[in-house]
């Protein structure tokens, strides 16, 4: 026995995901990402604070990873000017290419990778506007912090300002530390290929990349430790709530395609405008002439009544 949905239950079918509606979803997310680092320009003097409070506990609980980690970088260059360009390239790398993988050999999973990685992204926008923090390498240099951007800026892009090209340190937020969004996408990064590499290379990169990526940022005075852990609460907090959102955009698409969906005649009723009749399985109407039969009365019906008109009586 065929079963039957209840009326107003439907559920709009999932429409296949195009590159030409994601790109643009993607440069949205990635323009407000920009745009929510830019907010909190300006207010320097509680982006200090921010920054002096989180290493005072840092160093209470004696979770201080970055001064070492800074004098290691600062004193050898081989590995201070890979980390410059690790820090300045592949967070805007990486993860689009691992999308787009996703998009192209992973589609029954892209959806979800994507909701989850946009949610945690929003969250740490919320992050970058009302906790300002200055980074170590803007604090004073009593602190004992040197910027290895600025330090090694000539083997690079990027001017003693920011990680930004030469000439454009003023167009980034450089107080947007909190949480780390380089060391959230990289874990978001990591557990995809973790996930759907499906071999043993792409795995170990799964653990790599995230690993070296919160070494990074905090031996070239980018972030702090506790910066680092809360780039990854960021991402757990997106994950759980990457399933409310997309039944909310599910339900948005439904309703709007019940608002949208054409009025449709019954099955069994022809339609008749203009002298053109459709019958019932009929797609294009055609033009029918009525012809009544000379010997027939006036009741008599059209000789080409249309498929499925009833056969006169004999």
């Amino acid at each position: 026995m065929p079963q039957t949905e209840t009326p107003g239950t439907e559920v709009a079918p999932r429409p296949r995901l195009r590159w030409w509606t994601e790109l643009p979803l993607i440069l949205l997310v990635y323009g407000c990402y920009s745009a929510g680092r830019l907010l909190a320009r300006g207010y320097v003097a509680g982006a200090v604070d921010h920054g002096l409070a989180i290493l005072r506990v840092e160093k209470a609980l004696r979770l201080n990873a970055e001064h070492p980690l800074n004098r290691l970088f600062t004193r050898e260059p081989w590995l201070g000017v890979p980390a410059d360009f690790w820090y300045a390239s592949l967070h805007y790398l990486v993860t689009p290419v691992i999308l787009v993988w996703l998009f192209r050999a992973r589609a029954r999973h892209y959806r979800a990778a994507r909701t989850w990685l946009m949610t945690s992204t929003f969250i740490g926008l919320i992050g970058f506007t009302l906790l300002p923090t200055c980074p170590p390498r803007l604090l004073s240099a009593g602190h004992g912090f040197v910027d290895t951007m600025a330090q090694y800026s000539a083997y690079g892009w990027w001017g003693g300002e920011a990680s930004a090209p030469r000439g454009m340190g003023g167009m980034t937020n450089q107080y947007a530390a909190m949480p780390s969004l380089h060391v959230g996408w990289a874990l978001w990064c990591g557990v995809m290929l973790w996930r759907y590499g499906g071999t043993r290379l792409t795995k170990v990169l799964g653990v790599v990349y995230p690993l070296v990526t919160a070494l990074v940022v905090m031996g070239t005075a980018n972030h702090y430790f506790l910066d680092a852990v809360a780039g990854v609460a960021v991402m757990g907090v997106g994950l759980l709530l990457a399933p409310l959102v997309l039944r909310a955009a599910d339900l948005v698409r439904t309703r709007l395609s019940r608002r949208t969906a054409p009025v449709t005649q019954g099955a069994g009723s022809p339609i008749v405008s203009a002298g053109c009749q459709t019958s019932a399985g009929e797609r294009i109407p055609r033009q029918r002439e009525s012809r009544l039969d000379p010997a027939a009365g006036p009741d008599a019906s059209p000789s080409d009544a249309g498929e499925g008109a009833p056969a006169p009586a004999r």
